[in-house]
């Protein structure tokens, strides 16, 4: 399953058990435009500092926590140079009006799986909703494994 994934996905879910454990699924095939990556991994620390500054977690834990998730992204996230789908921002733009931010995003998506939709987009952001490309929030994406995984036995 060919996935483009929005930073607040990867910030979210690399920060849970549940998210840790969902990215290591072998039949997602995972990418992330060089600005949302770069964008996650900023907001990634900061949310750690946050967690160790309301007690939730010590500074070691925390790290640990982040260790982890940046071994999950080295192992399972392909980060792609905005060179490979900069032909395909103009377009994107049309179909994110809402937030241009996320056209880096939707030009990736483009650019690997076309207008016929072979890629989709994991967000929980509903301004991707109607962009003409498959979105899947993280629950529709649970759901959706679970059940290929109870068609499979």
């Amino acid at each position: 399953m060919l996935l483009v994934i929005d930073a607040n996905v990867l910030v979210g879910e690399l920060l849970r058990v549940r998210g840790r454990e969902l990215f290591e699924k072998s039949i997602l095939q995972l990418h992330i435009s060089e600005e949302a990556f770069d964008e996650a991994l900023h907001e990634m620390s900061r949310r750690a500092g946050r967690i160790v500054e309301q007690g939730r977690a010590s500074r070691q834990a925390a790290d640990a926590m982040l260790d982890e998730a940046r071994g999950i992204v080295e192992r399972r996230i392909t980060p792609v140079p905005s060179e490979v789908y900069a032909g395909f921002e103009e377009r994107a733009a049309y179909r994110m009006l809402r937030d241009p931010n996320d056209v880096p995003t939707v030009a990736l998506a483009l650019a690997l799986g076309g207008d016929e939709g072979r890629c989709g987009i994991w967000t929980n952001d509903g301004d991707f909703l109607g962009c003409g490309l498959p979105t899947w929030t993280t629950d529709t994406l649970l759901a959706h494994l679970r059940y290929g995984e109870r068609e499979q036995r």
